[in-house]
């Protein structure tokens, strides 16, 4: 049963207008989101302070005046900041409950190699602990990212069952998943791995059971508006896009005439904030990011 807190987040992301905002960076993506922020690599010895850095960078972005729940629909973390505090409160409760921005947590351990053109996931290790641990802390839901590069129909097939399987487990658990089967944007075969992936979505969507219903995560695809079926889809909660390595101005672009969909960028966000500025000069450059994504995901 539902938590009253779900109920409230479940109502946001349905109605109200915004965007997410993916903070999720992990692992092997941090020391260039360090440095895109203005942190060398020379500035940490090991993992642990890299992890604080990265931390005291999102701390900044979510403790920020611009950054609340009038814009900012959700916010997808990643374990390491789940297991964290943001001004003595556990990050996730602070998201919700002093920002009304509804908490998502990053849930897949990275990707297998290239096979038939795709990249699954890689076996997610401990995963019920991981959402019983994401539900104690009133998370509303996950996100998980597999890679296609070919219009490859076994390799397409094989990202949206694994994506759909694990998926349903995350729904048994009381959270709502982010299916998230990314297409590079520099594919050669990006509109007809585009068309593949709808098809293998909307059949998974239309085999799931009464009360079963998950958010997609999709790359802002080449022919506009091409993921209306997706977005008017029952089982479906919401569209949100990624920026998959468009500039913001490019990708606000792109999101705009794909209508119902809205944004869940990461560098895109934070293209422009740094580590140097004062916080007068990054909160103007923030709430600049945020605005721009806003009206773009208005459409």
């Amino acid at each position: 049963m539902a938590s009253q807190a779900q109920l409230a987040m479940l109502d946001k992301i349905k109605t109200q207008t915004g965007f997410i905002a993916a903070l999720d960076q992990s692992g092997g993506s941090t020391p260039k989101a360090l440095k895109l922020y203005g942190v060398d690599e020379s500035a940490y010895s090991n993992d642990e302070e890299m992890f604080d850095m990265v931390h005291a960078m999102r701390t900044r972005i979510v403790t920020s005046d611009v950054f609340n729940g009038e814009r900012v629909l959700g916010a997808i973390l990643f374990e390491n900041t789940l297991d964290r505090d943001i001004e003595g409160m556990s990050s996730a409760h602070y998201l919700w409950e002093k920002k009304q921005v509804v908490p998502f947590l990053k849930v897949d351990k990275g990707l297998a190699e290239e096979a038939n053109g795709v990249q699954v996931m890689k076996p997610i290790a401990g995963l019920d602990a991981l959402l019983s641990k994401a539900v104690a802390q009133d998370v509303f839901g996950t996100k998980m990212r597999s890679v296609v590069k070919l219009a490859n129909e076994e390799g397409i097939k094989a990202v949206v069952a694994q994506q759909f399987e694990v998926g349903k487990q995350i729904i048994a658990a009381g959270l709502v998943p982010i299916i998230e089967p990314e297409v590079d944007i520099n594919s050669p075969e990006k509109a007809a791995a585009e068309a593949l992936l709808q098809a293998e979505i909307i059949a998974q969507l239309d085999a799931l059971e009464e009360g079963q219903e998950v958010m997609l995560k999709l790359t802002l695809p080449n022919e506009a508006d091409f993921y209306k079926a997706l977005v008017d889809h029952p089982k479906v909660i919401k569209v949100v896009a990624l920026s998959g390595g468009y500039s913001r101005d490019d990708a606000n672009a792109k999101l705009a005439q794909n209508h119902g969909m809205i944004a869940s960028f990461s560098r895109a966000l934070t293209e422009g904030v740094s580590a140097q500025q004062s916080q007068a000069e990054f909160d103007e450059t923030l709430n600049n990011a945020i605005e721009s994504i806003y009206q773009a995901s208005k459409s």
